[in-house]
């Protein structure tokens, strides 16, 4: 049998990525596309310094701009990129007319702030209804079919309502005239908050992320990482953990950071002796936690700063106990599957010194002490983004190899536009939907249901918000499932039964990414898997037990916002914490089926129940829990199943050599 060629992480990302589906050879529309991106990224870097323009003239020169890049770019299928050799003329005829409905905005701004209250012309019409269309098409070609779905499924909802059988959700509904121009002119629609945030904040740090790329702080991460973990038992799998937190944190894609932190990581834990579907679960479920990893997190993030009227500095402190106990879940669950499979650490002399790494890399890291030293100062995060990006720059001056030269730094401005395109389009698509809950009150409507159908009970709401955030995950990007979640979900947690706010637009946040390697669809389990050579769904299942935390933590800071720094009590903080860490181990060991020696079913059970009382913060649970886990201790302890010895549950643990 020919031996099978390998897969490339190209090609993985082309599979699995949507926004990866791009043409290569355009031909001498290349010199456009250039113009544009770079002309976007310079404009976002100028309003940063400047000032911005209006927010309805800053979210159309956002928009416009990428709509026009998209159509030039992205194929109306996949299937297309490898057979037209250049651009179709429909294509650029669309990203003209793209261009020109987005800029009608900016040229005729006053008459058209005039007509809402005179009312929209014919060509106001037109206009409208051709943007929402184009808008629709773009996000289709970069995001996928899903999320187009349920946008439209949205507008046919507002405009044939009263024909909805459940009297709940029924409404009179709107003509298509009124839709469209409410959809497109007014500012709760695709030009309302998403697509506002994503022109003042999101494209900065996206082009941040670019910016530190040209530093090459993806391999000093790495690096980092492999000399921080390398040596400690299963030290390949918790590399990887360690890796993708770093990179996600400055990232944000999970599909993007299992392919990027993956291609380095997956063949290593494959070595060690880590099957298949454990690596690239592994993998899968740390890059997708590195969108609720601080300081930069994923680009929803910036979105809940504006809906709740808060810092971004509260949101990064409000996520990082959580994220802490997500990571220390798949760190602790990777230990233990290693115990289970005797991986040990690989010999120092194999490994990057740490103490070498930090003196001839340090600066590597000044703009991210920059960036999170500025927002935590109290500089907006646009303005810190701004400085970020220019500390980012100065230090690719340091080494020869991360030089800039002209040509190099056109290339760079116009990834930042390119990197930008798929959340540019899902947020404005996600404008769409929230546009539709504004204008016809589902939320109203989705409350009244949701507490009917939780018949007022606080965990059967939660329950069902989790469902529904999982359910848009499958087909919607974090960003956009996201904002539909906190128009429509959060508002009910909060006003109805009286959950912190914070609290309640993380929870949907946390679910919101939890899709991404929840099966059936779990893209970046599925990229892992594709990396790893393994069965998608086993890898999906894996990433899940895994990431359990996940599930877990969301629902403990709703009851105990103590977690999400609200209503702080110093001592108490500290003794959730410290709580809390032990509860994931316990709970990772559960998963895993592993403590001291392998675990029996019962002993999982108790294990498991233990690990979650502990993770409440409160004197009582936490007693019981740790009585539990020093019972399981004792007995495991006692018996003479297997060869292994006692161990700590640190990680910590003697090396090969």
């Amino acid at each position: 049998m020919q031996e099978q060629k390998p897969i490339s992480a190209q090609d993985i990302l082309e599979k699995y990525d949507k926004e990866n589906q791009f043409r290569t050879n355009i031909g001498k529309w290349a010199w456009v596309v250039t113009f544009l991106g770079v002309s976007l990224t310079v404009f976002h870097l100028y309003t940063a310094y400047f000032g911005t323009l209006p927010s309805q003239k800053q979210g159309a020169v956002h928009l416009g701009t990428a709509l026009g890049v998209i159509f030039l770019l992205y194929p109306v299928k996949k299937g297309m990129l490898k057979v037209q050799k250049k651009i179709p003329w429909y294509d650029i005829s669309l990203a003209f007319l793209a261009m020109y409905v987005t800029y009608h905005k900016i040229f005729f701004y006053e008459s058209i702030l005039q007509s809402r209250i005179s009312g929209y012309n014919t060509l106001d019409i037109i206009i409208s209804l051709l943007g929402i269309l184009l808008v629709l098409e773009a996000t289709r070609r970069t995001v996928g079919l899903p999320i187009v779905i349920v946008a439209s499924v949205a507008i046919l909802y507002a405009i044939y309502g009263k024909f909805v059988p459940t009297q709940i959700l029924s409404h009179p509904g709107f003509s298509i005239d009124r839709t469209a121009t409410a959809l497109w002119y007014k500012e709760s629609g695709i030009f309302g908050t998403p697509i506002q945030i994503s022109a003042k904040f999101i494209f900065l740090f996206l082009f941040f992320g670019v910016m530190l790329v040209q530093t090459n702080i993806g391999k000093f991460f790495n690096d980092l990482a492999f000399a921080l973990t390398g040596r400690y038992t299963g030290g390949t799998a918790k590399t990887a953990v360690v890796a993708s937190a770093l990179q996600g944190s400055v990232s944000g894609s999970s599909v993007g950071n299992t392919v990027a932190t993956g291609s380095f990581t997956i063949p290593m834990m494959k070595n060690a002796g880590f099957k298949p579907e454990f690596a690239g679960a592994t993998e899968a479920a740390a890059s997708t936690g590195g969108q609720i990893m601080p300081p930069m997190m994923g680009a929803a993030a910036f979105i809940m700063m504006e809906y709740l009227g808060v810092s971004y500095g509260t949101i990064m402190l409000a996520a990082l106990i959580p994220a802490i106990l997500y990571f220390t879940g798949i760190f602790i669950g990777t230990h233990f599957e290693a115990k289970k499979l005797k991986i040990h650490g690989l010999p120092k002399s194999q490994l990057p010194s740490f103490r070498k790494l930090m003196k001839k890399n340090w600066f590597m890291l000044l703009p991210l002490i920059v960036i999170i030293g500025t927002i935590m100062y109290g500089f907006t995060p646009q303005r810190a983004a701004l400085f970020g990006v220019v500390t980012a720059f100065l230090v690719s001056l340091v080494r020869q190899e991360t030089r800039m030269s002209f040509r190099k730094t056109i290339n760079v401005l116009e990834q930042g536009t390119r990197v930008a395109l798929p959340v540019i389009a899902a947020v404005a698509t996600a404008g769409v939907i929230a546009g539709v809950v504004s204008m016809t009150g589902l939320g109203s409507k989705f409350a009244a249901g949701v507490i009917e159908l939780s018949n007022g009970y606080l965990i059967l709401a939660l329950f069902f918000t989790m469902i529904a955030c999982l359910v848009l995950g499958m087909g919607l990007p974090t960003t956009a499932n996201y904002v539909v979640t906190a128009t429509i979900a959060a508002p009910v947690l909060i006003n109805e039964f009286g959950v912190a706010p914070i609290a309640a637009h993380l929870f949907v946040f946390y679910f919101g990414i939890a899709a991404d390697i929840t099966p059936p669809v779990c893209l970046a389990a599925y990229a892992g898997a594709g990396i790893a050579g393994a069965n998608p769904f086993k890898t999906g299942m894996i990433a899940v037990k895994l990431a359990i935390a996940a599930f877990i933590v969301p629902f403990i800071f709703i009851y105990n916002p103590i977690l999400v720094m609200v209503e702080i009590e110093p001592v108490m903080l500290v003794f959730s914490v410290i709580a809390a860490v032990i509860g994931m181990v316990a709970i990772s060991s559960s998963m895993i089926g592993y403590f001291i020696r392998n675990s029996k079913i019962w002993e999982r059970f108790i294990l498991f129940i233990a690990g979650i009382m502990l993770i409440l913060p409160e004197i009582t649970t936490t007693i019981i829990g740790i009585v539990l886990i020093v019972a399981i201790w004792f007995i495991q302890h006692r018996r003479t199943d297997d060869d292994y010895g006692l161990q700590s549950l640190t990680g910590n643990i003697s090396t090969t050599n």
